[in-house]
């Protein structure tokens, strides 16, 4: 095990994550540009660097995806759109798997105990959540702080803000617990690529059948 990982053994990675999605979100909304570059602040192939990244990618895709509802938008600029967000969400899996693939590494001399269980998902694909939930919450905010609302758009959004901050300390916990529990050897995790196929020219209809 690393110097790195064991930092992370002493701190929950939920305290370390949390505040890095959140310094992704200001950063991007500097501009709130989805041509806006990234700008990484951490070294190159960390962890968190890795985190950073992967909320960026959400939080450019957040904004994609309000553009793209726009009811006036123009049909080829959507079709650009879309495939922007194919491309992100493509990005966005492939980065999940490389950070549980760091958690992989992380835990691979740890045995599972005889009565170890799997988990219905890898601790990567729950942080997945964790960032989104993150972007949840400042965007709730937004609505519960505008002014130029009425009292019962705040105090509905303000309903919404609370059922997130229970969530977000409900998954705080418990992507601590797994973690923990991996680490004990009471679970154990897998990663199972994924097997997108619509992405594959050999394995979309579509695709290949337009070579014929």
């Amino acid at each position: 095990m690393t110097e790195q990982q064991s930092t992370y053994d002493m701190k929950k990675f939920t305290e370390i994550s949390w505040p890095i999605f959140n310094q992704a979100i200001k950063d991007y909304h500097k501009t709130d540009n989805v041509d806006t570059p990234i700008d990484n602040p951490y070294p190159l192939k960390s962890i968190e660097y890795y985190l950073y990244l992967k909320c960026w990618i959400d939080t450019v895709q957040w904004h994609f995806e309000d553009i793209i509802r726009d009811p006036e938008i123009d049909p080829a600029a959507a079709l650009v759109l879309k495939r922007r967000i194919d491309k992100s969400n493509q990005d966005r899996t492939d980065l999940v798997e490389l950070i549980d693939s760091y958690f992989l590494d992380m835990y691979k001399d740890v045995v599972p105990a005889a009565d170890a269980t799997i988990n219905t998902e890898s601790p990567a694909w729950a942080v997945d959540r964790y960032s989104i939930l993150s972007l949840k919450i400042y965007h709730m905010q937004e609505e519960v702080n505008r002014t130029d609302v009425s009292e019962e758009h705040r105090a509905k959004c303000q309903a919404k803000l609370d059922v997130l901050n229970e969530q977000y300390n409900d998954m705080t916990t418990s992507i601590g617990q797994l973690l923990d529990d991996i680490a004990a050897g009471r679970k154990y995790m897998k990663v199972y690529r994924q097997m997108k196929m619509y992405n594959d020219p050999a394995l979309n209809p579509v695709l290949y059948g337009s070579k014929k």
